[in-house]
């Protein structure tokens, strides 16, 4: 009969599934990537029981320009009275003669926090596994509460990951250092970022290690 539409074919549905999985996909990574960009500008100094500072590369216990800015933004929060220990994370490689955590504590008793003030938490070769040791630590305490530091777009991982190890936790990163210099390591880091957390999202597991690797 004239006029009548022809009913699409199965490739026709084919085609449409295709399209609408498309736009999810690109609607989830976009949606991961604005939250990653938000959290990145957060700066919430409101009190809690440790200030924790995630940790970065460092050489013979000398850390690392985007280590420092980390851990410069860590005594500033200190100084301001956020919170009365500050918790530095991370492990070492085999070769390393000081674990992140030492090198960062060390920084930070040397740059006028007192020694006293800080607990080193020298475990984990990733975000994942250093945030479970501080977790560990931070529970055994009867601490509750942190305030992680860290460069601006692995705020919002951190932050995912905390929660889920059962801290309640906030972000304070740095707005210093090599990584927000430049707009192009910016948009670097922030799809970097989105990836690793959608990987985490879906698969638990950390995601450090095969990033880094394709981010060169």
């Amino acid at each position: 009969m004239a006029g009548m539409r022809t009913p699409p074919t199965a490739v026709s549905w084919l085609r449409r599934i295709a399209f609408g999985a498309v736009l999810v996909v690109l609607a989830v990574v976009g949606g991961t990537a604005f939250r990653v960009w938000q959290v990145a500008r957060a700066n919430d100094r409101t009190p809690a029981d440790v200030i924790v500072v995630l940790g970065a590369a460092q050489y013979n216990g000398k850390p690392s320009d985007i280590f420092t800015a980390r851990l410069e933004k860590a005594r500033q929060l200190y100084d301001a009275g956020v919170a009365k220990t500050v918790v530095t994370a991370g492990g070492k490689k085999a070769a390393d003669n000081f674990t992140e955590a030492a090198a960062g504590a060390r920084w930070l008793t040397q740059h006028g926090v007192p020694a006293s003030a800080t607990l080193a938490v020298g475990e984990g070769s990733d975000t994942l596994r250093s945030l479970r040791a501080v977790a560990d630590q931070v529970q055994a305490h009867d601490w509750h509460t942190a305030v992680l530091v860290s460069d601006p777009w692995h705020s919002y991982r951190a932050r995912t990951m905390a929660a889920d190890l059962g801290l309640d936790a906030w972000t304070a990163p740095t707005h210093s250092g090599p990584i927000v210099q430049e707009r192009v390591t910016q948009v670097r880091y922030i799809f970097r970022e989105t990836g690793a957390l959608l990987f985490y999202e879906l698969t638990r597991s950390p995601a450090d290690e095969l990033f880094d690797t394709f981010m060169g």
